[in-house]
């Protein structure tokens, strides 16, 4: 699949991207275009819009683009959604949603200054949201797993909580 979205990319055009590549297509390709120009582009790639006016794929009331795939694509991961709180309070200037917000505003604003287009910005931005998507786990295994983490010692609550991560 082709996406295609405005140029100059920011929290929800650097989230879309780890996302789609993490649960839908891993060999997705994005083009990063003028406003002007998307329409343009759909038409020749053949590809999906998103983030922009007037698209499917875009802000919808209180909820943003990152939000809009994961209806449209069903996702239910709750530690991407756990992230979709953390993107959304970051791109819609609600940082009171997630702790985590206002962060991730000022990490994808230095992220987009210092990289050289904006396919270099997505390129460092996925080990960010790939990191925030261990944290959001992280806080659902630990409240699944409270009463045996109670028990166990500092290292092997690191070591378990390592390997539920990772499952």
């Amino acid at each position: 699949m082709k996406w295609v979205t405005r140029e100059h990319v920011h929290v929800d055009r650097t989230a879309i991207p780890w996302m789609v590549k993490r649960f839908i297509d891993p060999k997705a390709e994005f083009l990063f275009v003028p406003v002007e120009k998307i329409d343009e582009v759909v038409k020749k790639e053949n590809a999906v819009p998103y983030d922009a006016p007037g698209v499917e794929l875009g802000h919808k009331g209180e909820k943003c683009s990152f939000d809009a795939i994961i209806e449209k694509y069903k996702l239910t991961d709750p530690a991407l959604l756990g992230v979709a709180t953390i993107v959304r309070g970051a791109d819609t200037d609600k940082p009171e949603i997630a702790p985590e917000a206002a962060g991730l505003d000022s990490i994808m604003t230095g992220i987009s200054i210092n990289a050289k287009d904006d396919y270099e910005a997505i390129k460092n931005a996925a080990p960010v949201y790939e990191a925030l998507y261990s944290n959001c786990k992280l806080v659902l295994i630990r409240e699944k797993y409270k009463e045996e983490l109670g028990k166990m010692d500092k290292k092997q609550k690191r070591e378990f909580l390592r390997n539920k991560v990772k499952e």
